[in-house]
């Protein structure tokens, strides 16, 4: 089962200034679920969240302001996901898709609703963070 969750904002700022907040794996301050952040090598960092799970991100595509695509595994998870940046020198829009396939049995409702409340935390945190810059 792979549940598949969406979504879009639009920023009042560049989309190299998006780009750099997005794609850091030093400054990672601004996120309110990430402890921190091991890189591995240059294709493959870990996030580790404030609860002490471990995510490995390994980047598969990466257009510098464009597309960030990486695969995503943990104890929990498997999946695959894509960031798109568009814009112009005044605004920004990202587009994430995830596509997570749990490695335990899970009701799809609850990985959807669970999926989503991750990406609006993530948004709510980008935004915040743009703000004070």
């Amino acid at each position: 089962m792979v549940v598949t969750s969406n979504i879009k904002a639009t920023f009042p700022c560049d989309s190299q200034r998006v780009w750099e907040v997005v794609t850091s794996l030093t400054d990672y301050s601004w996120r309110s679920d990430v402890e921190r952040i091991e890189v591995i090598s240059d294709t493959q960092f870990a996030e580790i969240t404030k609860s002490g799970h471990r995510t490995t991100f390994t980047i598969t595509r990466q257009e510098p302001r464009y597309l960030w695509e990486f695969d995503l595994e943990s104890d929990h998870i498997k999946g695959h996901w894509i960031g798109t940046f568009s814009g112009n020198e005044k605004t920004t829009t990202i587009d994430f898709t995830e596509y997570i396939e749990p490695k335990k049995w899970f009701p799809k409702l609850l990985v959807n609703i669970y999926l989503k409340y991750m990406q609006v935390r993530y948004v709510r945190d980008l935004r915040q963070a743009l703000r004070r810059m």
